[in-house]
């Protein structure tokens, strides 16, 4: 059956509280979906935020996000008092994420919440820490050092602490038992309510498309608790740091800065670490889309310290190894892979092998910048593929015609029949809907019509982005009536 979904991050839906969250804003625009005939909802990483507030550098790559846990469904079961958190300022825009009022005000809020969970709590918390153990208790320990050095990195820590002496790491288990079962609790508050939120959301006949970034931030417990598992000198340093090569987009390159694999130490133990990864993935979500495929055929590895990736080269990564270990421990998996950037035919080599389909990109295809993107025009597209037109680090569709060069966007108008009485947008929605593609996926600003200003990420940039915020009420009936016709139509729904 050919498919259909939207593109939408959990922090960017509408709500009273600074940020979106799993309680009545998620359930409403699942049923926008429903009404819509989609069968998706793809979302960003709901893993915590780090600095630079980029869903792709988080401190955990197993941890939940707190600030989506909702505070409302909190106060239903006796946690808080809304008094205790409606008249917080939140933020003075509220189609922009305040990431930093968030950090300061939410936690004084969710301690509230923890604090009166621990004095009555349920017997399936404890079951609940056991089965999560193998990330969680490493997890909360993480955090709750970060907090006792005023969130430094973990490896300006002091020595015992940074390299985990195990007498150092029992004393803090000691005498810092409270502050650890908070991190754990809001744990146990995050995926009570995103079970709670899937279960509603499926019952929709919607699966969620979830984002597993291909590395892990250096400031995380990932790196801190498995220091073997990366590039690391003898002070737990990354040697080199991952990004990509200078392209169109960008004279100098991305500088990622994330800690590589030591690909030859994950193969000594069949790639256990990434075998457990991806299967714990496949639970939280229905389909699971994998951040930069290509870097697994081979990855662009800049040396630590450089302030550009101009100086960066290509090293060899485990290829079908490690996915043939993936298939043999877990099964074959519902996989996306984005197989964007620099395609060497390895990379489509790679990527036929492995039998998941990759993705095309509207925009991509019609901007000269971008050398990779001839494949991405619809008349070049496979069945087997899921098609865009834009990503998170796309700009809008509206705001793509304001910014690309001018032949790029005539050539696009043209190939596309565009009217401005229709809306570019909706011009281009519509050719990826009728597409030979079997699945197909917007960005919700798109669907919108907005501009620029909602775009989620311009790479190697700071300071506005992963801040868009749907306003209340935007996701309207008419709208989901006027996506359900064209669903029809293209025989995207049943």
């Amino acid at each position: 059956m050919r498919k259909s979904g939207i593109l939408m991050h959990l922090a960017s839906l509408p709500s009273e509280y600074g940020v979106g969250t799993m309680g009545a804003a998620a359930r409403k625009f699942a049923d926008f979906l429903s009404d819509a005939g989609q069968q998706y909802w793809q979302l960003l990483p709901i893993c915590p935020t780090s600095y630079g507030d980029s869903p792709y550098q988080s401190f955990s790559t197993f941890a939940g996000n707190p600030y989506f846990i909702d505070l409302d469904l909190l106060a239903s079961e006796g946690l808080l008092d809304k008094k205790e958190y409606v008249s917080v300022n939140w933020g003075d825009d509220v189609s922009r994420i305040d990431y930093g009022r968030l950090y300061e005000q939410r936690y004084p809020v969710l301690k509230l919440a923890a604090k009166r969970f621990l004095e009555n709590e349920p017997e399936d918390f404890e079951t609940f820490c056991e089965l999560q153990a193998f990330w969680l208790e490493d997890y909360a320990l993480f955090m709750t050092l970060k907090d006792a050095h005023d969130g430094c990195s973990w490896w300006q820590w002091e020595d015992e602490l940074k390299r985990r002496d195990h007498s150092a790491i029992d004393k803090v288990r000691e005498t810092m038992a409270e502050q650890i079962a908070f991190w754990k609790v809001l744990q146990y508050f995050f995926f009570r309510q995103w079970k709670s939120l899937k279960q509603y959301v499926n019952d929709k006949g919607i699966d969620f498309i979830g984002d597993l970034p291909i590395y892990v931030s250096q400031d995380s417990v990932d790196v801190w608790a498995h220091p073997e598992l990366f590039q690391l000198d003898e002070n737990l340093m990354p040697k080199e740091v991952s990004g990509c090569p200078p392209d169109g987009f960008s004279a100098t390159g991305q500088l990622w800065g994330n800690p590589l694999f030591d690909w030859d130490k994950m193969a000594e133990d069949d790639y256990a670490w990434w075998v457990g990864r991806i299967d714990y993935f496949c639970h939280i979500y229905d389909v699971l889309r994998i951040d930069h495929f290509r870097g697994f055929d081979s990855y662009f590895a800049i040396p630590y310290g450089a302030e550009t990736a101009k100086d960066g080269y290509w090293k060899q990564g485990p290829g079908m190894k490690l996915f043939n270990a993936v298939e043999a421990k877990i099964g074959k998996q519902p996989i996306i892979a984005e197989d964007l950037g620099f395609l060497t035919d390895s990379v489509k080599k790679l990527l036929a092998d492995s039998g998941f389909p990759g993705m095309k990109v509207f925009e991509l295809g019609f901007d000269s910048r971008d050398t990779n993107g001839n494949g991405y025009q619809p008349h070049n597209f496979i069945r087997d593929c899921v098609a865009y037109t834009g990503t998170h680090d796309n700009d809008t569709i509206q705001g793509w015609f304001a910014s690309a060069d001018p032949v790029d966007a005539e050539w696009a108008r043209e190939y596309f029949r565009l009217t401005k009485e229709e809306g570019y947008h909706w011009g281009m929605m519509r050719a990826l809907w009728g597409s030979v593609a079997d699945t197909a996926i917007v960005q919700a600003q798109d669907l919108l019509g907005l501009g620029s200003e909602a775009r989620m990420n311009e790479p190697s940039t700071v300071g506005r982005n992963w801040q868009w915020r749907a306003l209340p009420g935007v996701f309207t009936e008419e709208l989901a009536q006027k996506i359900h016709r064209m669903m029809v139509l293209y025989e995207r729904v049943n």
